[in-house]
C-alpha cells in the first residue's frame, strides 16, 4: 500500500533545479515500490522512508529528523527545522539532488538512488551539513554546532558548518572525515573515507584547503593548510598534502609529489583512480 501522508509541506525547489528533482523523486518512488514488489518484507520501511511522502523535500526531511533526533533535539523539532531551511533556501533541494544523482553516477556498487538515499552515510551527513550551514549563515550557531555533532555522533563525519561546499559531492563511505571551518571544497568533487580537509596548528583566520572543482581525493589524505587543490587534481591514498597541487596534476606520497596527469579533465566525476607516470592506484 502507498499513500501520501496528510498536511504535506511543498517546498520551492529553484527554477534550475525543479525539472532535476522531479524526475529523481519519481525514480525514488519507481526503485522503492520495485524493492516492495521483490521484498514485501520491506513494505513499512519503504512507505515510511518513500512511498508514504508527497515530495522528494519532505522524504529527505523525514529521513533526516530520523537519524539526528536525540533528547536534547527531538525528531519534530528537526523536521521543523529542515523545513524552514528548504522552505528559506530552495537550493538546498537541488544540491541534494545533484548529490544523489553524482552518487549513482559515480560508485560502481550501486546502480540506482534508492540506496544513497536510504543507506549512505555519506550522502546523509552532506545534507544534514547544509541544513548546518543554512543556521550557521543565519547566526544560529549553537544550533549549528550541534546538528555538526550529531552528524558525527551518528555518522562518523565531521563537517563544520562553515565550511562551504558546492554540489554534485560524492563522500563515498565517509567514515573518518574532517573537513575545517574554512574550507571550500567546489561542485564535482569526489572525497573517500578518512580524509581530513584541516589547518596546520593554532593560527585563526582562513586557514584550510581549497579543493577546486572535479578534483578526487583518495582515502585517508591529508591536505593541511590553507592551500589550493586546483580543478581536475587527484590526491593519492594516504598521502600528506602540504602545498599547493596545480590544476589538472596527479600528486602522491608524504609530503606529497606530482606524478603526472589525470586521464580525464575532472577525476572526481568519472572516479578514474589511476595514475600515471609511473602507475599508481589510489
Amino acid at each position: 500500500m502507498t499513500g501520501t501522508e496528510s498536511n504535506v509541506v511543498f517546498f520551492p525547489v529553484e527554477d534550475a533545479a525543479r525539472g532535476v528533482v522531479a524526475v529523481l523523486w519519481q525514480t525514488l518512488r519507481e526503485e522503492a515500490a520495485a524493492a516492495v514488489q521483490r521484498d514485501p518484507a520491506l513494505a513499512r520501511a519503504m512507505n515510511s522512508a518513500v512511498l508514504m511522502h508527497a515530495s522528494f523535500g519532505h522524504a529527505l526531511s523525514h529521513r533526516l529528523a530520523i537519524k539526528l533526533a536525540d533528547h536534547d533535539v527531538d525528531r519534530d523539532e528537526l523536521l521543523a527545522l529542515i523545513y524552514g531551511a528548504y522552505s528559506d533556501k530552495p537550493g538546498l533541494l537541488g544540491a541534494a539532488a545533484a548529490d544523489l544523482q553524482a552518487v549513482k553516477d559515480r560508485d560502481p556498487s550501486n546502480g540506482e538512488v534508492l540506496t544513497p538515499f536510504l543507506y549512505f552515510k555519506g550522502f546523509s551527513a552532506l545534507q544534514a551539513y547544509r541544513v548546518g550551514h543554512w543556521l550557521w549563515t543565519m547566526g544560529r550557531r549553537h544550533l549549528a554546532r550541534h546538528i555538526q555533532s550529531r552528524i558525527s555522533e551518528a555518522f562518523a563525519i565531521d563537517i563544520h558548518p562553515a565550511a562551504v561546499m558546492g554540489r554534485g559531492i560524492m563522500l563515498d563511505h565517509g567514515s573518518g572525515l574532517v573537513i575545517g571551518e574554512t574550507a571550500v571544497v567546489e561542485d564535482d568533487v569526489s572525497i573517500l573515507q578518512n580524509v581530513t580537509l584541516g589547518g596546520t596548528g593554532k593560527q585563526t583566520g582562513d586557514r584550510h584547503p581549497k579543493v577546486r572543482r572535479g578534483a578526487l581525493i583518495g582515502a585517508g589524505a591529508k591536505i593541511l593548510g590553507n592551500i589550493e587543490v586546483g580543478v581536475g587534481a587527484k590526491i593519492g591514498a594516504g598521502s600528506v598534502v602540504l602545498a599547493p597541487v596545480a590544476p589538472y596534476t596527479s600528486v602522491v606520497g608524504v609530503p606529497a609529489r606530482p606524478v603526472g596527469k589525470p586521464h580525464t579533465a575532472l577525476p572526481g566525476v568519472t572516479m578514474d583512480q589511476s595514475l600515471s607516470e609511473p602507475e599508481y592506484i589510489i
